[in-house]
């Protein structure tokens, strides 16, 4: 595993590699206390990142390895089909996975994504319109949907 570190303007990104795909990207409060270990591939990442940061990117060109449940899975699948700068609700989600009673299960599966941003579940509100939970915390989420309304 290879892994590299970001400074945006919310906080630290944490990137990893596992068997040449994007397995991780996570947020931290704090620089991460890590060598970095750069791969072409994390390289490639960080700059769709930062473009992604500078309003020039709205959508990731990278594969990714996700890990997870069936269930996990089709959420997270489903999620990268949510355009840039608009939101989707957990009941709406939950529906286009074929599963309607399942909006719990959906905040905890996106709760639980691993690859924050380029699996972009900062766009799955609430049914009323509501923030609700986000791993890398709400602020944070409210700050980049607002980032992408701005930059539609």
């Amino acid at each position: 595993m290879n892994k590299m570190k970001f400074e945006s303007p919310i906080g630290w990104i944490e990137i990893r590699e596992e068997d040449s795909a994007i397995s991780y990207l996570v947020f931290h409060n704090e620089e991460p206390p890590f060598e970095e270990q750069p791969t072409p591939l994390l390289e490639t990442a960080m700059n769709q990142i930062a473009e992604y940061f500078q309003g020039k990117r709205k959508n990731f060109d990278l594969p990714v390895e996700l890990m997870g449940t069936y269930f996990r899975m089709k959420v997270w699948n489903e999620l990268v089909n949510i355009p840039y700068g608009y939101t989707r609700t957990y009941g709406e989600i939950a529906i286009a996975i074929g599963n309607p009673q399942a909006c719990r299960a959906v905040g905890q599966a996106n709760h639980h994504n691993p690859i924050s941003i380029i699996i972009p579940c900062h766009r799955v509100i609430g049914s009323d319109g509501n923030l609700t939970g986000y791993g890398g915390e709400l602020w944070r989420k409210k700050w980049l949907l607002e980032f992408e309304k701005k930059n539609i």
